[in-house]
């Protein structure tokens, strides 16, 4: 019996060039085809760099190996680097081939459910049950080692601001996050559940009570919520918080982490990032993460829409309903087949429906009853170009801004150039909203966010007009981050959490250990969680962050791959003390 060789990487199949002709060299990888010319056996072979094209000649001395290799068969490859009769552009080994003088078969592999290349034809759910095959398309390669220079330029730019990298529990308490916690059960304490974390947010906040300063980490999340393309049920962070600073210090070291993360893709990113106060961003664009690569602005046409004469219009104001729209240029010309999808969109939207107006070939009509000459009134009054398409929608103001932001987006799509980066703060978020559900404030951000001082006066009289220092980070129409100054001030924490109607018992159950570290000299300090999974999504141009997930989840949070969440035994739910209810 031949005598094993040692296995040593001397270069990857990818990775080798002209500048190696003439050496004899060994190579590792996967078969990625085969093919037979005039006597000529070829196969390219695939490592994570790469192809490589082998060529089995004549003068080769085990030709009946080659019946034993199909494609993904594991090989190890020895022969001398050549150039190519006839050069591969679409290659970057093009350029030369290896003649095989030895091969081994390291691992066989059984006909796979379908070749990693032609990935594009498969269902996600195969690909997802098969994701080890799925992983070895080169364009996946390349994301997964995208990321992992994304996360090693983040903790080199992070410790070079003065940022120390510290682990949070992923044990602990549930947290009124705005998500579902996913729970642990306890076998020593019965009855009893950890929480996964939805975020790091205590245990960072008494880092900064702790002296610290300055903490970032890396790390997981948890939140048992409905999926969609850029969510899961496990995602990552970069988690910031730093003590003794403003929201302009932090914005300035985010944008650079975003300008040094973009250039990795030879992106440039222009500083400073526009910034947007919410309610400014919901008036023009009706979204708090628009996308400022689309042109149009929502305007507001109530005024206007008071002198048309129009009975279904004058109905709805009298109920206090508002005129928004949007003046999409060069569009008169839309046929009645494109507006009446528009109109069917906006219905879809929840709307009841989307008004237009336009100059036709015979004069302005609209799709109400409105005069000719009012419709043509108004767009010289507003200076509208009569080549304009008008796009109304007439509901109640936060209902009137949602659709009409949705009729932008719908419209705006042939604007969504990937490779344009449209970075934005959007600042002074509510504090609290009024969920219908359980008629009750609730916090827009999270209960640890501080109000802005000039607005504490209102908390007990307008809490809904406080403003707070919260600030997002959207990018292209993508929230990718979230943050806000902190509440360090005992007293004002523990008003927040009353007028949450929470309970001075379960203040105590959930938070004690919290207010307790806030009698103890807590520092003014604010942070930021960016998301990772979404950042590394954009960056790729990938429109869901599956692509960028190593083993990701469907959108019904099961992994196709391991069979999870799967049934558990009697006898570890009876060491748990639980109960299953059907």
């Amino acid at each position: 019996m031949a005598e094993k060789k040692l296995l040593k990487r001397e270069t990857y199949c990818g990775a080798v060039r002209e500048e190696a002709v003439g050496r004899t060299v060994t190579v590792y990888g996967w078969v990625n085809n085969m093919r037979e010319l005039g006597g000529l056996t070829f196969f390219d072979l695939r490592d994570r760099e790469g192809l490589l094209q082998i060529v089995v000649n004549e003068t080769f001395s085990s030709p009946e190996i080659l019946k034993s290799i199909g494609k993904e068969t594991v090989l190890a490859v020895s022969g001398l680097i050549v150039k190519r009769a006839k050069a591969n552009s679409d290659l970057p080994s093009g350029r030369i081939e290896l003649i095989a003088s030895d091969i081994e078969i390291l691992a066989a592999s059984e006909v796979p459910p379908f070749i990693p290349e032609n990935r594009a034809n498969v269902s996600e759910e195969l690909r997802f049950k098969h994701r080890y095959i799925d992983l070895r398309n080169l364009a996946m390669q390349q994301n997964f080692k995208l990321r992992s220079k994304v996360n090693l330029l983040s903790r080199n730019f992070l410790d070079k601001e003065g940022f120390l990298d510290i682990e949070t529990p992923m044990l602990t308490n549930a947290t009124p996050e705005g998500a579902r916690d996913y729970l642990v059960p306890s076998r020593i304490y019965k009855g009893k559940m950890f929480a996964l974390p939805q975020s790091p947010q205590q245990f960072k906040q008494l880092l900064m009570v702790a002296g610290f300063e300055r903490y970032f980490q890396i790390t997981r999340c948890f939140r048992d919520e409905d999926l969609r393309a850029d969510r899961q049920p496990e995602f990552t962070q970069i988690d910031i918080e730093m003590s003794f600073a403003e929201p302009n210090e932090l914005f300035a070291i985010v944008e650079r982490l975003m300008r040094e993360i973009f250039a990795l893709r030879s992106r440039d990113v222009a500083l400073p990032f526009r910034r947007l106060p919410y309610r400014e961003a919901m008036e023009k664009y009706g979204s708090d993460k628009p996308d400022l690569r689309i042109p149009y602005q929502i305007q507001d046409f109530t005024a206007a829409a008071r002198s048309w004469n129009s009975d279904l219009l004058n109905a709805a104001l009298a109920e206090g309903a508002k005129v928004k729209g949007l003046v999409i240029p060069d569009a008169g010309g839309f046929s009645r087949k494109q507006l009446d999808e528009i109109n069917e969109t906006g219905k879809k939207l929840g709307g009841k429906g989307v008004i237009w107006m336009k100059k036709g070939d015979d004069g302005f009509k609209a799709s109400l009853k409105i005069a000719a000459e009012t419709i043509a009134a108004f767009y010289e009054k507003d200076r509208i170009d009569p080549g304009a398409l008008v796009l109304l929608v007439a509901d109640p103001e936060a209902r009137a801004l949602f659709l009409a932001g949705k009729l932008r987006e719908h419209l705006g799509k042939k604007f969504q150039d990937k490779d344009r980066l449209e970075f934005l703060w959007v600042t002074d978020f509510p504090l609290f909203f009024y969920n219908e559900e359980e008629k009750r404030l609730d916090s827009n951000h999270h209960p640890f966010t501080a109000p802005s001082p000039e607005d504490i006066p209102l908390l007990e009289s307008q809490p809904l007009a406080v403003k707070a220092i919260a600030y997002d980070l959207v990018l292209n129409g993508v929230e990718v981050g979230g943050g806000s100054k902190r509440i360090h001030d005992i007293a004002m924490q523990k008003k927040v959490f009353q007028m949450l109607n929470l309970e001075d018992k379960e203040i105590e159950d959930k938070f004690g250990f919290f207010l307790n570290a806030l009698k103890f000299g807590a520092p003014p300090h604010l942070g930021i969680a960016l998301g990772f999974d979404r950042l590394l999504m954009l960056l790729t141009g990938e429109d869901s962050i599956r692509e960028i997930i190593a083993f990701p989840k469907t959108t019904s949070s099961l992994c196709l791959l391991t069979g999870s969440p799967s049934s558990v035994s009697q006898r570890q739910l009876d060491e748990l003390g639980i109960t299953i209810k059907k």
